[in-house]
C-alpha cells in the first residue's frame, strides 16, 4: 500500500546491506508462511464441513479470504517495493497492488464488526431475528461492494514512473500533498476508528450482561452449558479484534504522521520504520488462525487433522467436533419423523404432547421464556 508521499522514502541513500535485507526477507517469509497455510486451512474446516456453517462462520470464512489474499499477493510484493525502492511488477500490477489491500482490509474490519452485531442481537436482544445464512452472504457481498468503492481512488490514480536506474509505483493524486493526507485520514476513520468503537461498545455491552451479574436461570445445567459456549465466542473475538487494533494502528498513525510532517520522510531510519510498520499490519493475517486454534474446540480438530502426520498431533476429537454431527443430526431427523408418525396415527397423543410442548414453551427455562430465546 505505497501512496505518493513515500516516493522520496525509496531513494539510493537508503540502500540497505545485504544481512538486513535477509532479515527482512526472513520475517516477510514468515507472515506469508503461517497467513497463507493458516487461513487455507480455516477456509477448508468450513467449507468442508456442514457443522461449521454457521452466520459467525461464514464472516470468519470472509475474513480468513480477505487475509489469505492480501497475504498471498500483496505481503511480498510490498517488501520487495518497499526494500529495494525499484518497482519491477508492470503498471497494472501497481495499480492492484495499492488497490486491493484497502479493500481486503476493509472487508476484514467490517467482517468483525457483522459478528460483533450478531452476538449483540443475539445475546442483548434475543427476541428479535438474527441473520440468516442467506442474510450474511448478503451483507458479505454489501461489504466487499463499499471496499471496492473506498479503496477505487487508490487504482484509479496509480501510476508507474521510470526514472534513472529504476521505475515508481505511487499514487499520484491531483493535489499530492493534500489529497494523499485527507484519503489517508479518511481511511484511518472508516477502517480503523469507527469500527473499532462500535465494537468497544457491542463487546463492552455483550460481556457485561455475560459476566456481569447474575442471569435468571443459572441453576440450570443446560443453561450453563450454553452461556460458556457464548463466552467462550465472545472471548476468541475480542481477542481478534484487539490483535487486528494493535496490528494496524502504527500503519495508520505512520501515514498521517509522515502527511503532517511531510520532512519525516527524508529521515535516516524512516525506511526501517515503515518496513517494520508494515510487517506488523501484514501480519495480522497470520493471527487470527492461530487464536481460533487455541480457543475453537472445533477449528483445533480441524487443524489437528490437517497435521496428523506430524508425531506430536493427536487427532481423536476429529470425529467427535466435526463429522459425527452429521450422522447425528440424520438419526435425530429419522427419530423426528418417526415421533410424527405416531402422532399422525394417534390423535389423543398428539393432543397431549401438544398441550404438553405449550406448557413448557410459556415455562421456559425456570419460568423464564426470554432465556429459551436466548440459545436458539
Amino acid at each position: 500500500m505505497s501512496s505518493s508521499g513515500n516516493v522520496s522514502n525509496f531513494t539510493n541513500r537508503f540502500a540497505q546491506p545485504p544481512w538486513r535485507v535477509a532479515l527482512w526477507s526472513l520475517a516477510y517469509a514468515l507472515v506469508l508462511l503461517v497467513a497463507v497455510t493458516g487461513n487455507l486451512i480455516v477456509i477448508w474446516i468450513i467449507v468442508a464441513h456442514k457443522r461449521m456453517r454457521t452466520v459467525t462462520n461464514y464472516f470468519l470464512l470472509n475474513l480468513a479470504v480477505s487475509d489469505v489474499s492480501v497475504a498471498a499477493l500483496n505481503a511480498l510484493v510490498n517488501f520487495v517495493y518497499a526494500a529495494h525502492g525499484d518497482w519491477y511488477f508492470g503498471d497494472a500490477y501497481c495499480r492492484f497492488q495499492n488497490f486491493y489491500p484497502v479493500a481486503a482490509v476493509f472487508a476484514s474490519i467490517y467482517s468483525m464488526s457483522a459478528i460483533a452485531l450478531d452476538r449483540y442481537i443475539a445475546i442483548i436482544h434475543p427476541l428479535k431475528p438474527r441473520l440468516s445464512a442467506t442474510s450474511s452472504r448478503c451483507v458479505i457481498v454489501l461489504v466487499w461492494s463499499l471496499a471496492v468503492t473506498l479503496a477505487f481512488p487508490l487504482c484509479y490514480y496509480s501510476t508507474t514512473r521510470v526514472i534513472p536506474h529504476r521505475t515508481l509505483c505511487y499514487v499520484a493524486w491531483p493535489r499530492p500533498s493534500h489529497n494523499s493526507f485527507m484519503y489517508h485520514v479518511i481511511v484511518a476513520a472508516l477502517v480503523y476508528v469507527l469500527p473499532l468503537a462500535v465494537m468497544a461498545v457491542t463487546y463492552t455491552r455483550v460481556g457485561l450482561t455475560l459476566w456481569g451479574g447474575e442471569i435468571p436461570g443459572h441453576s440450570s445445567e443446560n443453561f450453563q452449558d450454553h452461556l460458556q459456549a457464548k463466552r467462550k465466542v465472545v472471548k476468541m473475538m475480542v481477542i481478534v479484534v484487539v490483535t487486528f487494533a494493535v496490528c494496524w494502528f502504527p500503519y495508520h498513525a505512520y501515514f498521517i504522521a509522515t502527511g503532517l510532517k511531510q520532512e519525516l520522510n527524508k529521515w535516516k531510519w524512516i525506511q526501517q520504520i515503515y518496513l517494520s510498520v508494515l510487517w506488523l499490519s501484514m501480519s495480522s493475517s497470520m493471527y487470527n488462525p492461530i487464536i481460533y486454534c487455541c480457543l475453537n474446540s472445533r477449528f483445533r480438530a480441524g487443524f489437528q487433522q490437517v497435521f496428523r502426520w506430524c508425531p506430536c498431533i493427536q487427532v481423536s476429537d476429529y470425529q467427535t467436533e466435526l463429522e459425527v454431527q452429521t450422522a447425528r443430526f440424520q438419526q435425530h431427523r429419522q427419530s423426528s419423523l418417526y415421533t410424527v408418525a405416531r402422532a399422525d396415527s394417534c390423535p389423543e397423543a398428539s393432543s397431549t404432547r401438544r398441550k404438553s410442548s405449550y406448557t413448557s414453551h410459556r415455562g421456559g427455562i425456570n419460568g423464564h421464556p426470554q432465556l429459551n430465546a436466548v440459545f436458539t
